[in-house]
């Protein structure tokens, strides 16, 4: 067997054993895992505190039961941990495990694995995990979806967090900071003293490129599902209907589009998900006057490329939105997406005026005239193909890359 330069080269590699602590199997992260798991040198093992995705819940957000249609569990190694309690959804104290010290120790009393990445900072679960490793001597890296922008808090609550990140800094080994806003966050509360390797948040853009590309030969048939004229472009909304997601402030958008007093907009305007505000949206709908918005309900995740296709382009006005992965798959699609500045991955993927656009949150005048921008002919199809060519450079490559720098970092003996 010949030594080269590949990263699997067993002649110059260690196996490393890395533990991930999560509270339940989340859609967005199995192909990561999947992704990860193939890594020849790279020995996965993921620990789960509750299978509530997998048996199917109720989702407060969408105000519906969800089960996931995709596989959540398959192509890697995992252990639903033993419960203390588990009421379905993910809190401070719940889930609530036991047997993580004694899993992360193993049989033999030493430590069982060379690095711990948790997923998340503020529950029982994700801090047991982390007073455990270090306990075992174990090296911890920390991912979270936290940015300076994600709520109002008093001088006293702000005390309070920064008194306990000095604590959690002595904690942790590396932070895997999801894009731009989070690196900022990181860098507040834990300095330079504490070592950061990018591990951009990223979907499976093979999947959601392939599955749009399949969507066309049924375009039609989810035109005719929904009464659309396929002369009229759409505009896209989809996710949980809830008030800072604010599609109020886009369906007052689309009313703006309207050249007259009782003139339908050009466009249609089709709203997927669900949730508590989907009543008052049916009626401030219903008020426009215009029979061109579409209320679809929740979609499962395998539907989602359909409606992507569909879209001319696509459109989440949220407030407080720590990432928002649909932008994702959307860019996927070759679609432009139009975001709020408070959605965190607008500085990352979206160059206002190129592959899409960034308006100031709550402002209904610029959504309407991004609308507009957007919808001049020729302009959308621009966007959307540039859209599609940066998100190719944010993907699970670059994940797995960013974790194999940070294990370099805390396991001795790996290389990158």
């Amino acid at each position: 067997m010949s030594c080269g330069p590949e990263r699997s080269n067993p002649c110059t590699k260690r196996r490393v054993r890395l533990a991930y602590l999560v509270s339940h199997p989340i859609q967005y992260q199995a192909p990561l895992l999947r992704r990860i798991a193939e890594e020849p040198d790279i020995d996965l093992t993921v620990f789960f505190g509750s299978d509530f995705s997998v048996r199917g819940y109720r989702d407060e957000g969408f105000g519906v039961g969800v089960k996931w249609d995709i596989p959540l569990l398959d192509g890697y190694r995992h252990e639903f941990l033993p419960r203390l309690r588990d009421r379905g959804t993910v809190s401070v104290a719940s889930p609530l495990n036991y047997g993580i010290v004694s899993r992360l120790r193993g049989e033999g009393g030493d430590a069982a694995f060379d690095a711990l990445w948790v997923h998340g900072y503020a529950t029982a679960n994700a801090m047991h995990g982390i007073l455990a490793a270090k306990a075992l001597g174990i090296p911890v890296l920390l991912r979270a979806e936290g940015w300076l922008g994600d709520r109002e808090r008093s001088g006293v609550r702000l005390a309070l967090k920064r008194a306990m990140f000095a604590g959690l800094k002595l904690l942790v080994d590396g932070v895997l900071p999801i894009g731009r806003l989070n690196e900022e966050y990181w860098r507040t509360y834990f300095g330079d003293e504490v070592a950061q390797f990018p591990m951009p948040y990223a979907v499976d853009n093979g999947y959601f490129a392939e599955r749009a590309r399949q969507a066309q030969t049924g375009r039609a048939s989810l035109q005719a599902e929904l009464g659309l004229d396929p002369a009229r472009p759409v505009v896209l909304f989809a996710g949980k209907l809830q008030t800072r997601k604010h599609c109020d402030h886009l369906i007052e958008a689309y009313r703006r589009l309207s050249r007259g007093a009782g003139e339908e907009p050009g466009p249609v305007l089709v709203i997927v998900g669900d949730g508590e505000e989907r009543a008052a949206l049916e009626r401030q709908a219903a008020a426009t006057g215009f029979g061109g918005i579409r209320f679809c309900g929740f979609r499962n995740q395998s539907e989602m490329p359909r409606f992507f296709d569909l879209a001319t382009v696509f459109v989440l006005p949220s407030r407080h939105e720590p990432w928002g992965l649909i932008v994702n798959e959307v860019m996927n699609a070759a679609r432009p997406a139009i975001v709020s500045d408070d959605v965190g991955c607008a500085p990352d993927l979206i160059d206002d005026g190129d592959n899409g656009c960034i308006v100031p949150v709550g402002d209904v005048d610029a959504l309407t005239q991004a609308l507009e921008r957007v919808l001049e002919p020729g302009v959308a199809e621009a966007m959307g193909q540039r859209a599609f060519e940066r998100i190719q450079s944010w993907s699970f490559e670059e994940d797995v890359q960013g974790l194999r720098q940070a294990l370099e970092h805390v396991a001795p003996g790996f290389v990158a």
